[in-house]
């Protein structure tokens, strides 16, 4: 009865109860790039570090946590870089599936155990959406990931910003040459998704087509050393990194983290300041660009 007068009391008064609107959005997350292709378990270790330094509000991957391609050494692969991921598991991790993780049955059933989650998936974060698919064992996406992804973006078209994450960046050929007529650039398009971002090259590239963000993320730990000699090879995108995003109502702004030491200077830059054809800044120092207010 005491409970009932207090709630008409609210009401009369003009006091709104809570509702279940989605929360606006401001928060951080940190993108990790590609793991394994000759691993360097090194570097991967200090670019876990510095994210877990930032305090993201969770970690996403862009495939390729574990060496594979032996179902009989997968288990073991799995072992070895379980301890930094218990190390840093404060940080809830989201595990997009790469070549180097699924490659048979067996592998697919471990990933699942490892990732805690079934291909393809989605979940949301405040008033953000994001969509893991898979195409670890194609190049392209296949007819269930399309119908997958068309049902799920139809079932947030609300949500904003909208992320998709896949390993392979098939998209990349299509995106340089501005074709519209690609089955998923369709589906972005439609439903509203404003990133769409990739590993497996090994290489940071960003290009912007047609309302849509295209990225790939690099390498964080995946070996490098046969690039870093040559330091003509950062503006080809490769070099150790980490992508630190910034959500902030409907838009995500992204600052690519370059790994000091281990053959880079630390560099760090607007990924916007990236174009089709590599840095828009002096690699030897982005911050050449800024100039204070006068």
């Amino acid at each position: 009865m005491a409970a009932s007068l207090i709630l008409a009391a609210l009401l009369f008064v003009g006091w709104a109860l809570p509702t279940a609107q989605p929360q606006a959005n401001d928060f951080h997350f940190s993108i990790l790039g590609d793991r394994t292709g000759s691993p360097a378990p090194e570097i991967y270790g200090r670019i876990w570090r510095e994210i877990a330094l930032l305090g993201p509000a969770f970690v996403i991957n862009v495939g390729d946590t574990i060496q594979g391609g032996r179902d009989d050494r997968a288990e073991a692969d799995w072992q070895q870089v379980l301890p930094t991921l218990e190390r840093y598991r404060r940080h809830q991790l989201f595990l997009v599936p790469g070549n180097h993780d699924i490659w048979s049955e067996h592998s697919r059933r471990l990933f699942e155990k490892y990732a805690g989650r079934k291909p393809p998936y989605s979940f949301d974060y405040q008033n953000a959406h994001f969509v893991v698919l898979d195409n670890s064992q194609t190049t392209a996406l296949g007819d269930e990931q399309y119908e997958f992804l068309e049902r799920d973006l139809r079932a947030h078209r609300g949500r904003r910003p909208k992320f998709v994450f896949l390993h392979k960046p098939f998209w990349l050929a299509p995106v340089r040459l501005g074709s519209r007529e690609f089955r998923l650039h369709q589906l972005a398009r439609e439903y509203g998704v404003d990133y769409v971002i990739s590993g497996h090259t090994h290489n940071f590239a960003r290009l912007a087509w047609d309302g849509v963000t295209y990225m790939i993320v690099g390498s964080s730990g995946a070996n490098l050393a046969r690039y870093l000699s040559d330091p003509a090879n950062f503006s080809r995108g490769f070099f150790y990194h980490h992508v630190w995003v910034h959500v902030q109502g409907d838009t995500a702004r992204f600052a690519v983290k370059e790994l000091s030491g281990a053959g880079g200077q630390g560099r760090m830059f607007a990924a916007e300041d990236w174009g089709p054809d590599g840095p828009l800044f002096d690699p030897e120092d982005p911050a050449r660009r800024d100039r204070p207010e006068t």
